[in-house]
């Protein structure tokens, strides 16, 4: 059998962390049927000019005397473009993509996350509370000191967890799955590409996204804060 990649060697300060966290968002989703339905969560991630099919997806029936098929081992393109994109329960919130060259810091995101605020403030009358990431620019004194004059709770994050984070485990992998194996020459193809299959999410689909990630809070402290298998 072949090793399992795990995101990180999790010390045992790192997996109680973890756990109390998931157990904590657990116990206050179960009781506040809003808590899910205020959240609005999101990350960034890198779109590619061509990215390679997954093993599954290049897999073939063949018979047991038929050859078996062949594929030169390709790379991803260096024509890429980062999206970043925030969700709720009710479908996407806000996504934009970073123009060429621009380095997302922590006063891109800061005025990101503004422009974010004003167009939630605009569609509902009461707040959010939001789950990003980890990064440096997520985690800066000044985007934690906006958000705090904001008056925007933040979840408690999780290092260390893309399975506990609903833009890793279901989003990003269900919007590149199918832009695996196709070629883009143009960034604007990619974005193109990009927001047709942001299009095509339904209302249903964000809700069982976030029915997993109140099921994946509790499979962690079942697991004993070890990393799923098969994910």
């Amino acid at each position: 059998m072949s090793a399992k990649f795990v995101p990180r060697v999790l010390t045992v300060e790192r997996k109680q962390q973890i756990s109390s966290i998931s157990l904590e968002l657990g116990d206050r989703a179960v009781p506040d049927s809003s808590f899910l339905g205020n959240s609005i969560t999101g990350d960034e991630t890198f779109v590619y000019g061509y990215d390679p099919e997954t093993s599954f997806q290049s897999s073939q029936w063949k018979s047991p005397s038929s050859p078996c098929a062949k594929y030169v081992r390709q790379s991803r393109s260096n024509i890429k473009l980062m999206m970043i994109v925030f969700f709720d329960l009710d479908g996407i919130v806000w996504a934009e993509f970073v123009p060429k060259n621009t380095k997302v810091n922590s006063e891109y995101y800061k005025d990101l996350l503004e422009r974010l605020r004003k167009d939630v403030r605009r569609k509902r009358a009461n707040g959010f509370i939001l789950r990003h990431g980890n990064v440096p620019c997520h985690t800066s004194l000044l985007v934690r000191q906006f958000l705090l004059n904001k008056n925007i709770t933040v979840y408690p994050n999780p290092p260390y967890s893309p399975d506990l984070a609903p833009c890793d485990f279901w989003l990003f992998l269900k919007v590149k799955m199918t832009m695996k194996g196709k070629c883009f020459e143009w960034v604007q193809d990619i974005e193109a590409a990009t927001i047709a299959q942001l299009k095509t999410l339904t209302k249903e689909d964000l809700q069982n996204c976030f029915r997993y990630w109140q099921e994946r809070w509790d499979r962690c402290v079942r697991s004993e804060e070890e990393y799923f298998e098969g994910d």
